[in-house]
């Protein structure tokens, strides 16, 4: 005996449960989502933590611990090759990211990541480097300033 020749006993395969396929099926018509109201409608239902309209538990409940999201720092994040489009010897700093439209907002500084290659040389002044970025920008005989 194969693999290919192994058959499940008669039986025991049961056919899978289509809804909403006529009314002999037994779910047929409002297809087991009862008449009206917001579960039947499409996109119906309510998110997870709804209660009706009463005050939710989470926000019932106290807030306790050190939360660090009012404290973080965001970063505006460029790559490696989306620098290529400048010319050799240019200064790349945030503003001129910026003017360039290569970025929406400056945050709280811009962040060099490493994704692609670079070719020119160029004196890249931001917040932060990844090590790959750096190393790509000196390779190609390039500065990296820390501001």
């Amino acid at each position: 005996m194969n693999l290919n020749e192994l058959k499940s006993a008669p039986g025991t395969q049961k056919a899978p449960y289509r809804k909403g396929r006529g009314i002999g099926s037994g779910n047929g018509k409002t297809a087991g989502r009862g008449h009206k109201g917001q579960n039947s409608r499409a996109g119906g239902g309510v998110r997870p933590g709804f209660e009706g309209g009463q005050m939710p538990l989470y926000m019932r409940l106290p807030k306790r611990g050190f939360n660090n999201f009012r404290f973080r720092n965001n970063y505006s994040e460029i790559n490696i090759s989306e620098l290529e489009r400048f010319d050799d010897g240019t200064v790349v700093t945030g503003e001129l990211l910026l003017e360039m439209k290569m970025l929406k907002k400056l945050q709280d500084g811009v962040s060099v990541l490493g994704n692609g290659t670079l070719t020119k040389k160029l004196t890249v002044t931001a917040k932060r480097f990844t090590k790959s970025a750096l190393e790509k920008i000196e390779a190609a005989g390039g500065k990296v300033e820390v501001v």
